[in-house]
Formats: structure tokens, sequence, C-alpha cells
């Protein structure tokens, strides 16, 4: 099975800004890779922070998200978690999704902003895979 690859950075920023802006609305996403956008090479694993803004382009710090992307086997996985909160669920999404709490891994109910991280990651792994 082969493991998946992910598009350069440079691009994966786009199409990762683009499904942000289009599962989060009316927030607008910039992205940054941790690795160079000049970076011609396809990745297997990355992490990116989703930088929100509200439509008038004023920052959202309360509302960025950190993105790991990670193959496992021949299947993307992927994590959300809210950057400011720590204490807020996090998102893993491999076949289905799971919240979970962030200090202890445990299982938890999906919180009210859930659905479009939801949304989000399933654009993703749809886009990606």
């Amino acid at each position: 099975m082969p493991t998946p690859e992910l598009p350069p950075a440079g691009e994966l920023c786009e199409l990762v800004a683009a499904a942000a802006d289009l599962c989060r609305r009316p927030l607008r996403h910039g992205v940054r890779c941790q690795v160079p956008s000049d970076s011609d090479q396809a990745l297997q694993e990355c992490c990116l922070l989703l930088e929100a803004r509200d439509p008038a382009g004023q920052r959202l710090p309360a509302d960025d998200l950190e993105l790991e992307l990670y193959p496992s086997g021949a299947d993307l996985h992927l994590t959300l978690a809210w950057c400011t909160d720590p204490d807020r669920p996090l998102l893993w999404h491999g076949s289905h999704p799971v919240w979970m709490e962030a200090a202890t891994g445990q299982r938890c109910e999906r919180p009210e902003q859930g659905p479009p991280l939801e949304s989000l990651a399933r654009r993703l792994r749809a886009l990606l895979a």
C-alpha cells in the first residue's frame, strides 16, 4: 500500500485555506506551514496554522486552529485543535471523526463549534486522499 503524499507546501496552504473559508463561514483564513513555501517537494506529513479573520479582515486569534496531517498505512489522518485554548477538545479524523479531551486523549462529546470542523476534516480528506 502506498503512503499518501500531500501536495507541495504552497499548494497545500492554498487548498486548506479555501476549504476552511468554505466550511467555517463567515471566517476567512490564512494558512502557515512549517515547511518552507518555496519547497516543490511533495510532503508526507505536516503541521499547519489556520489563522482566522472576520469578513472585515480583523484577526480572531481565539478561532485559530492547528491542523496536523499525517499518513497511517495507506490512509491520511488529521487532527484539528484550537490554538489558544488547550482545554477545548480536539478532533481526530481518520475513517470517522473522534472528539477527544486535549489533556487526556479520552473521548468526549462533540463541542458546539464541532460541526464546521468535522466538515473541514471530511473535505480535506476527500481533497487530499
